[in-house]
């Protein structure tokens, strides 16, 4: 039997996907929840069998009907070489694997897909440009190479690299005819530092402590899993019907500090030929609607 109503949340244990999780069942949502466990799907989203899996299950629970998805699914940088695989393949790959398996599904309730970024994309710098290019690419070998020669500030790299790389694939693909003719929206919300059990082992660990809080913070306090519940709520709404490969920064004004005349920005001259050449091409295959 196919149910209308449902969505499924990926890193629904705990953190603010366990926030999102209670939010949407507070206004009567149906959700299908997936972590590593205490969820409707067990699975690693750090191999392809457990990414696998997690997309059959879910189609199998949604009846093939999703009207939303929040991959919430993540790993923060940890100190640990080992740390640096897992990192890359489940913020990445747990991202792009599952959406893709999904796409009939989310077409068939003309879904609303929140992605879960970072305000590290904007905010880290040195972050070599082979790692993304290597994820945008499938490559997670490459991208994991990238970034070794950064040593203990590795996994630090390579979170901020898978960070920008699924947020450009979310750009990317979502002004794509098979997915916004789909009627599948999908948009990625950039937080900052929010009260987590992540960012609570963080500030328990002296070293740690410190390089936090030497970060800009303008509002001088910490977000919450709650608040963050609400944007993504709004985001999967009728409301954001217009809303196409944005990326919402809530991050206590982090960003808009460090980077106060970054955006908006022009469209390059360099890449005016390139610009004309889409705009034609929206002119021959869009029709509004």
């Amino acid at each position: 039997m196919i149910m209308a109503g449902t969505y499924v949340v990926t890193g629904s244990a705990s953190g603010m996907g366990r926030a999102i999780v209670t939010r949407l069942q507070s206004e009567g949502k149906r959700v299908i929840t997936v972590d590593l466990h205490d969820a409707d799907v067990v699975a690693d989203l750090s191999t392809v069998q457990g990414r696998t899996e997690a997309s059959r299950k879910v189609l199998v629970l949604s009846g093939g009907l999703l009207e939303g998805a929040v991959m919430a699914a993540g790993l923060g940088p940890r100190p640990g070489k080992e740390f640096v695989r897992l990192i890359a393949q489940v913020n990445y790959f747990g991202v792009v694997e599952l959406l893709n398996a999904w796409h009939d599904a989310l077409a068939a309730g003309k879904a609303k897909v929140v992605v879960i970024g970072s305000n590290s994309t904007t905010a880290t710098p040195l972050v070599p440009r082979t790692a993304v290019r290597a994820f945008l690419h499938g490559d997670a070998r490459t991208a994991i190479g990238a970034v070794r020669i950064f040593g203990k500030a590795a996994p630090s790299m390579i979170y901020a690299a898978s960070k920008i790389a699924v947020t450009r694939w979310v750009r990317r693909s979502a002004t794509a005819a098979r997915w916004v003719d789909e009627g599948i929206r999908m948009n990625v919300l950039a937080p900052g530092a929010i009260m987590t059990p992540l960012l609570e082992k963080q500030l328990s660990t002296p070293e740690e402590r410190r390089n936090i809080e030497a970060f800009p913070l303008p509002v001088r306090h910490y977000g919450t899993a709650e608040g963050i519940a609400a944007w993504v709520t709004m985001m999967l709404s009728h409301e954001a019907d217009f809303m196409c490969g944005s990326v919402v920064f809530v991050d206590g004004g982090s960003d808009a500090y460090l980077r106060p005349d970054a955006w908006p920005k022009q469209v390059p001259g360099i890449q005016l030929l390139g610009y004309m050449r889409k705009m034609k091409a929206w002119g021959e295959r869009g029709k509004l609607r």
